[in-house]
């Protein structure tokens, strides 16, 4: 067998890697099973059979990787906050400070960039790994406040004007403009979260078809194909995300440029 840290050969007594001193002693049933695997794969005459096994073996290191994974050191859930909330903070406080404060251009501008910076952001974040929705909702509430907490902050400094709304009209519109930062961060995690999806159903499509053409044999295979099938009920998983990502964009165009177009 092979250390799953380092890929040095060790004994299959071993519990402790001799090369690297990792602890091995949980990941052993995977890898046991992985070379259990590996001999079938082997013994496959065909090809489609060698993409079902193939499938088979990805799903199962997937499986127990997030079965034995470590919870997320202290240092690394902050880097993450760091790089997905306060990376488009600041991103969003410079362009405010560029196109209102050094350039003082048209608004407008600053409405398109924080309509359209925070998404991909919120992609990246949900599609690199599954993540918990709630934690991550409220850092979206928190870069959204203090991006526009900020951005009068700065503008306070330049021509003294309060920082925090003074009327019905501009609690109106800073909420409208923090709500086009918010979904739009939003959007991105959904759009991430349906490609996440998305990646895992094609590791599980040639664990699928065997089964599908079992059903579809039983309902007549002259009529209905296996990947007809498959098709439709791929379709059915996916639109739901994708109508939910595309309302959420709709509404952050729209609250963030209610103000300047209404």
């Amino acid at each position: 067998m092979d250390c799953p840290f380092c890929l040095s050969e060790i004994a299959e007594e071993a519990t402790v890697c001799k090369v690297c001193t990792r602890d091995v002693y949980l990941f052993k049933p995977m890898m046991a099973k992985v070379v259990e695997l590996e001999k079938r794969l082997e013994q496959i005459p065909n090809q489609e059979a060698y993409e079902h096994r193939i499938a088979e073996l990805q799903l199962l290191l997937d499986e127990q990787a997030e079965k034995y994974a470590q919870p997320r050191s202290l240092a690394k859930s902050l880097l993450d906050i760091f790089t997905y909330i306060g990376v488009p903070l600041l991103f969003l406080l410079a362009a405010h400070g560029l196109i209102t404060i050094v350039y003082d251009t048209k608004p407008l501008y600053l409405r398109l960039i924080s309509i359209v910076l925070p998404l991909p952001f919120g992609y990246f974040l949900f599609k690199s790994a599954p993540r918990k929705l709630f934690p991550w909702f409220i850092g979206v509430v928190f870069l959204a406040i203090a991006s526009v907490i900020g951005m009068s902050w700065m503008t306070s400094l330049v021509d003294g004007s309060p920082i925090w709304p003074q009327n019905g009209f501009e609690w109106r519109e800073v909420l409208e403009y923090s709500a086009s930062i918010a979904f739009s961060f939003l959007t991105g995690m959904l759009l991430g979260g349906v490609a996440y999806a998305s990646r895992q159903r094609h590791l599980r499509a040639a664990l699928i078809n065997p089964f599908l053409k079992v059903v579809v044999g039983g309902l007549g295979g002259a009529q209905i194909s296996p990947a007809s099938l498959h098709s439709t009920l791929k379709k059915m998983q996916e639109y739901g995300g994708t109508i939910v990502a595309l309302g959420t964009t709709i509404v952050s165009i729209y609250t963030g440029l209610k103000g300047i177009i209404g």
